[in-house]
């Protein structure tokens, strides 16, 4: 009877233990808005409605009893307890899902969440993925195309092929290569009667700059001797494959990588000028320092880097 009693108490300890944690959900939930700064983001990460993703947050702030969050705009940006939270069960939540990894691998197969730009993984990643297949066949690439994917390292991604003009240095991280930058317009506007001939014709057209590469027109004006070049308009987008047929339509001039116009190879657009200019952007390969050892990573990381991609 009193082994009985005892176990019963033990039970009922462990029971009080279990109840004090949160749902997982909603603590993935919590990781997910702290590392990308915008709740808009979190939920199209997670596949939820931003309504549902609100509740999920706000289940983990009432079970806590505290805000974690300072709502600004379309920000939510950690407070004081947010932070010593995220640090507290982040690692944990890492552990948890590299646990879960190793034991749903079956039959020998291995699985790599990847982080790749749309355009890279286009022009040239995908087509040289069955170079790898033929040497790990067992190796399994699920692909992710949102834009900053070291955000995400760790929590959807266990590695990403980012474009960056730096990168965390808490990360690990191989330089892929460096660029040119160029201006690309379509044929026309290069061979044709209304054809361009120098930079300062720029400023009655529109230009075309990637959202996330801003620098690469302010180094571009720069080696061309026209700093405050001033065009008609900047549209800015965040898809180097929109920018390019923006530029074939007319609808302004793509201030980009040489890269992106070379692996493009359409013939409706042409190379404006001839000058040689160094980006201040590059490819990268990253992953979390810890993840480095993980076996697909490490594959993937070394068949990258020898294949020069």
């Amino acid at each position: 009877m009193q082994f009985c009693v005892a176990q019963s108490a033990f039970s009922s300890d462990i029971a009080k233990t279990m109840r004090r944690l949160p749902p997982l959900r909603a603590l993935e939930a919590f990781i997910r808005v702290a590392r990308l700064g915008s709740s808009k983001a979190a939920a199209a990460e997670l596949a939820l409605s931003a309504p549902a993703l609100s509740r999920r947050i706000k289940s983990l702030e009432d079970h806590i009893g505290k805000p974690l969050f300072e709502r600004r705009n379309q920000a939510m940006v950690l407070n004081d307890d947010g932070q010593t939270l995220l640090e507290a069960v982040a690692p944990a939540m890492e552990t948890i899902g590299e646990a879960v990894d190793q034991m749903t691998v079956s039959g020998g197969d291995l699985r790599l969440r990847l982080g790749v730009l749309p355009l890279f993984g286009a022009t040239r990643l995908v087509p040289r993925l069955p170079e790898l297949r033929k040497l790990y066949p067992k190796l399994h690439i699920d692909v992710d195309t949102s834009t900053h994917a070291e955000n995400m390292l760790g929590d959807v991604i266990d590695a990403a092929i980012i474009i960056a003009d730096h990168v965390d240095p808490n990360l690990y991280s191989v330089k892929l290569d460096s660029n040119k930058v160029y201006a690309i317009a379509a044929k026309e506007l290069v061979n044709g009667p209304n054809a361009i001939k120098t930079p300062d014709e720029l400023e009655g057209h529109n230009i075309l700059i990637h959202s996330d590469m801003a620098k690469a027109f302010d180094r571009w004006k720069e080696a061309v001797g026209k700093p405050d070049l001033d065009p008609a308009n900047v549209d800015q987008m965040n898809s180097g494959p929109l920018m390019l047929e923006a530029a074939a339509q007319g609808l302004g001039v793509a201030i980009m990588h040489g890269g992106h116009f070379s692996d493009a190879n359409d013939p409706r657009l042409a190379r404006l000028f001839d000058y040689d200019i160094d980006s201040p952007y590059s490819y990268w390969f990253v992953c979390r320092k810890r993840d480095k050892k993980n076996r697909a990573v490490r594959i993937f990381h070394d068949w990258v880097v020898k294949a020069g991609l």
